[in-house]
């Protein structure tokens, strides 16, 4: 009898403790951890940074009268200038999660939480020999005086010549350090060309319509090729005889149009970034796709154009980064499902297209038409 699996097979994001890059500072007193994160968060402007700490003065103080508004549940503050949230009760990972997936960095206080990276303070008024379990990958050491003499009980347990090494004070040299390693982790980038749609107000397969001698999703595939590594179909299942030879992903999400076929590339492939192109687009350009790409915003959770014509964002010429899979999951489980929404109500990076005609799609007869006309021009 072949084996039960309880839950359905699903790829898992690169989460860690709080966020996807997270960081512990540890081996040092907390009012020089807090110091140096917001010494950090300053040198590393640009960035989406987050700061998780424990306080120590709330759990020594009256309960009673701290509880968040005298024992509610939550209690949502307008700081006017931030918003403040206090909760009543424990956080697990999975709450952190959804809480830091906005983030590009978390800086965590390591004394009291753990991450999934961590920079070694070496400081004698906090030897770590006792917490050498939690340094599971450190990225960094840092020491307070010169000559640096390492621990003993750390020379076994970290690769010291294979671990940056920076004076504490060198502010502006870890930092850099810091942003080299998020650069790295950039989300890689794949390319959905929408081609599961039914065409019913066209009344025939807009990806088969042929523009440039071929059948135009074949064209944003080739378009797509030479510049990104893995371009996939997004199709329905009865549409797999079509493409036997080409890489697909089959719409999971169903009913729901190119929202599911994002969400259906997330499910697949959670940890990478989409380039989504609609098959509605004739009059795309590869100009317009290394404009998209350059001006590519991994902090955003998405990057697209602005359509003069509609005075919305485009959706369906977008860059999704991995952290807009929440995002969507939640509109979703509130019952939208429009990709325009998202980008509306989230904070995306907005481009405006040097030629906004290449923006115009076709939907029906006369459209075509219209753009038949444009492209005898």
């Amino acid at each position: 009898m072949s084996k039960h699996i309880k839950h359905g097979k699903t790829t898992k994001a690169n989460f860690g403790n709080f966020g996807r890059f997270e960081i512990a500072l540890m081996g040092t007193p907390c009012s020089q951890i807090k110091k140096l994160s917001g010494i950090l968060t300053k040198h590393l402007q640009g960035l989406k940074i987050a700061y998780a700490d424990a306080d120590h003065h709330h759990h020594n103080s009256n309960t009673e009268n701290n509880a968040p508004g005298m024992g509610s549940y939550l209690n949502f503050t307008d700081k006017i200038s931030y918003r403040q949230i206090d909760y009543s009760i424990d956080f697990n990972r999975y709450q952190s999660n959804m809480l830091f997936n906005d983030c590009d960095l978390v800086l965590v206080n390591g004394n009291h939480f753990e991450a999934s990276k961590q920079i070694i303070v070496i400081d004698p008024r906090k030897p770590l020999n006792k917490k050498l379990h939690k340094i599971t990958n450190p990225v960094m050491v840092l020491y307070l005086d010169t000559p640096f003499d390492q621990p003993s009980y750390l020379k076994d347990h970290i690769a010291i010549d294979k671990v940056p090494i920076f004076k504490f004070d060198d502010y502006e040299k870890i930092a850099a350090k810091i942003r080299d390693m998020v650069q790295e982790e950039i989300p890689v980038l794949n390319g959905l060309i929408l081609a599961g749609g039914k065409s019913l107000r066209m009344g025939r397969d807009k990806g088969l319509i042929e523009y440039f001698g071929k059948p135009h999703r074949e064209h944003l595939y080739d378009m797509l090729t030479g510049k990104i590594k893995n371009v996939y179909y997004s199709i329905r299942p009865d549409q797999t005889n079509e493409f036997e030879k080409q890489p697909v992903i089959l719409d999971s999400f169903s009913g729901l149009g190119p929202f599911g076929a994002l969400l259906s590339a997330f499910r697949e492939f959670p940890n990478d970034a989409w380039l989504v192109i609609a098959t509605d687009l004739p009059l795309l350009t590869e100009k317009t796709i290394d404009q998209l790409m350059n001006g590519r915003n991994p902090s955003k959770i998405a990057t697209a154009f602005y359509n003069p014509e509609t005075d919305f964002t485009e959706p369906l010429i977008t860059i999704w980064e991995p952290k807009s899979y929440p995002v969507l999951l939640n509109f979703l489980s509130l019952g939208y499902s429009c990709p325009r929404k998202v980008l509306i109500n989230s904070d995306i990076e907005v481009l405006k297209a040097e030629n906004p005609d290449v923006l115009k799609n076709i939907n029906d007869q006369e459209s075509y038409e219209a753009i038949l006309r444009l492209l005898k021009k």
